[in-house]
């Protein structure tokens, strides 16, 4: 997928907190969006904007900062850290 086929309303899947072995970082989030599958990929998605609705139809942007793993994943920092209940929820690129 080139940045020109990185299209405005991209889905994606909110599937984790970024953390290690000992900790939890819950001021980033990890992503899979639908059709990423590799690592260059997934740096083409780097910089771009997201917005992750809440149930009660409140918004929260972020930002895709890169890559995570070679399987097509993205790290992404949002504005106000995501709660828990995002977790297996929609995001979308803006």
């Amino acid at each position: 997928m080139s940045e020109s086929e990185a299209k405005k309303g991209l889905k994606g899947v909110v599937t984790s907190y970024r953390r290690g072995k000992h900790k939890q970082n819950p001021n980033q989030v990890l992503l899979v969006f639908d059709g990423v599958t590799t690592r260059a990929q997934a740096a083409a998605l780097a910089g771009r904007r997201v917005r992750w609705v809440s149930p009660v139809g409140r918004e929260v942007l972020g930002k895709i900062l890169g890559p995570h793993g070679n399987s097509g994943a993205v790290r992404a920092k949002f504005r106000t850290n995501l709660p828990g209940q995002a977790l297996g929820t929609p995001v979308y690129i803006v």
